[in-house]
C-alpha cells in the first residue's frame, strides 16, 4: 500500500508541473490573438499567484481538518476546470476570472504534498518527486508547441493539460483510502478532536515569530521569484532577444524546464552524500554560470544558460522544503511549510509582472540581470537561515 501511495504522489507532483510553464510558452501566440500588451501575461501570472498565497496560509487549517489525500484531490479537480476554462476563454477578462481557482487550486496541495514528503520521506525521494514536477513542466510546453505547430492553437494545448488532469483527479479520488491507511501518517487523515485540541493551526505572526522563519519566507520569495521570471519570460527571451519565431522559442523556452527536470533526477543521487546544505550551494553557483551565460549575444549560449539555470534551480527547491522539519522541528513543518509557499507565490506574483513592465518598457534583454539580482539575496538568506537554525537542524 504504501508503494501504491508513493506512486500516486509521484503522478501528482506531475500534475502540479503540467500547467506551471503553460503561460509563458503560450504567451507569444496568446498576446496578439487576444489584442493585449505584452507586459499582461504578469496580471494573469498575479492573479494566479495571489489564489496559490491565499491556499498556502490555509493549507495548514485545511490539512489538519479534511486531511492530505482530500485537499490533494479537491485541488488538483479545481487546477482542470480552470484550465478547461482557459481553453473556451476568448478575451483577456475571461482568463483572469479563471486565473482565480487556478491559483486557489495550486497553493493548498503544493504545501500539503511537500509537507507530506518531507516528514515521510528521506532527501531523495523529494528531490525525485520534484523530478517529476519538472516532468510535468517539460512536457506542458511542449504540447503547447505541438498545439501551435499544427495550428490547433492555443486554446487545444490548454485543453489537452485540462484532459489530463481531469484523468489524474479520478486518479485521486480512486486513492483517497491510501492515504488514511498509511502506518503513522496522522498528519494525513482527518484530525480527530482531541488532536485538533493539541495542535492548533499557527497565526501568520506566531510563524513569523519563530527564529528563521522570516529569512526561509525570503529566500523562498526570491527563489521563486527567480523561476517563475525565467519560465514566464524565456519564451519571448527568445524571440525577441534572438530574432526565434514563436514556435521555435514556445519549443525551446523547455529548455529550462528540462534542465529543472534532469537536475531533480541527479540530486535525488547526490543527496545520498551531500546533505540540503551543500545541495543548494551547488545550486546557487549553477544558477550564477546560467544567468551569467544569459549576458552573451549568441542564441547557443542563451540556451546553454537557460539548461544550467534549470540544473541550478534543481536541488534548491526540495532540499529547502526537506529541511524544514529539521529546521523548525515537525510539529511546526507544515505551519512553516505553507507560510514559506505564501512567501514564494507572492514572489511570483509580484516578481514576474515586474520584470513584464520592464521589458515592455525597456528590453526584454535585461532578463539574466533581473535573475541575478535575485540570485544575491536569495543566496544571502539561505546564509543566514543556517546560521541561525544549522546547528539543530544537523543534530
Amino acid at each position: 500500500m504504501t508503494s501504491l501511495l508513493l506512486a500516486v504522489i509521484y503522478l501528482a507532483f506531475i500534475g502540479l508541473g503540467l500547467p506551471d510553464s503553460l503561460l509563458g510558452a503560450a504567451w507569444p501566440a496568446m498576446q496578439p490573438s487576444l489584442g493585449v500588451p505584452l507586459s499582461y501575461a504578469g496580471i494573469l501570472s498575479m492573479i494566479i499567484a495571489l489564489g496559490t498565497i491565499v491556499s498556502s496560509l490555509q493549507s495548514d487549517r485545511l490539512t489538519l481538518r479534511f486531511g492530505t489525500g482530500r485537499v490533494t484531490t479537491i485541488s488538483v479537480g479545481m487546477t482542470a476546470a480552470a484550465l478547461l476554462g482557459f481553453s473556451l476563454s476568448g478575451s483577456f477578462w475571461q482568463l483572469c476570472l479563471w486565473a482565480i481557482p487556478y491559483g486557489l487550486g495550486a497553493g493548498s496541495v503544493d504545501a500539503a504534498l511537500n509537507n507530506y514528503v518531507a516528514l515521510h520521506y528521506k532527501s531523495r525521494h523529494m528531490s525525485w518527486l520534484h523530478y517529476m514536477w519538472g516532468v510535468g513542466a517539460t512536457t506542458g510546453p511542449y504540447i503547447m508547441g505541438l498545439a501551435l505547430t499544427r495550428g490547433a492553437g492555443w486554446s487545444a494545448g490548454y485543453a489537452t493539460i485540462a484532459g489530463l488532469q481531469v484523468l489524474l483527479t479520478l486518479l485521486l479520488l480512486l486513492s483517497l483510502p491510501l492515504w488514511k491507511s498509511r502506518p503513522g501518517a496522522r498528519e494525513t487523515a482527518p484530525a480527530s478532536a482531541p488532536a485538533r485540541e493539541q495542535r492548533k493551526p499557527l497565526s501568520l505572526a506566531a510563524v513569523l515569530g519563530i527564529p528563521g522563519a522570516r529569512e526561509i519566507m525570503i529566500a523562498f520569495f526570491c527563489y521563486c521569484a527567480l523561476e517563475q521570471t525565467c519560465g514566464l519570460w524565456a519564451s519571448s527571451f527568445l524571440h525577441l532577444g534572438h530574432g526565434m519565431t514563436e514556435e521555435r522559442a514556445a519549443g525551446l523556452a523547455a529548455l529550462f524546464f528540462l534542465g529543472v527536470t534532469a537536475g531533480r533526477a541527479a540530486s535525488g543521487f547526490l543527496t545520498i552524500r551531500l546533505s540540503d546544505t551543500r545541495m543548494i550551494r551547488l545550486g546557487q553557483l549553477l544558477l550564477l554560470i546560467g544567468t551569467s551565460l544569459l549576458f552573451l549575444p549568441a542564441s547557443v549560449c542563451a540556451l546553454a544558460g537557460l539548461v544550467l539555470a534549470g540544473l541550478g534551480c534543481a536541488p534548491i527547491y526540495p532540499c529547502v522544503i526537506h529541511a524544514t522539519p529539521s529546521h523548525f522541528g515537525k510539529e511546526l513543518s507544515q505551519a512553516v511549510i505553507g507560510v514559506e509557499m505564501a512567501a514564494a507565490y507572492i514572489g511570483t506574483m509580484l516578481m514576474p509582472p515586474l520584470f513584464g513592465v520592464l521589458a515592455n518598457h525597456i528590453a526584454v534583454t535585461l532578463l539574466p540581470l533581473y535573475l541575478l539580482a535575485l540570485l544575491a539575496l536569495m543566496t544571502v538568506m539561505t546564509e543566514r537561515l543556517e546560521r541561525k537554525t544549522g546547528r539543530r537542524a544537523r543534530s
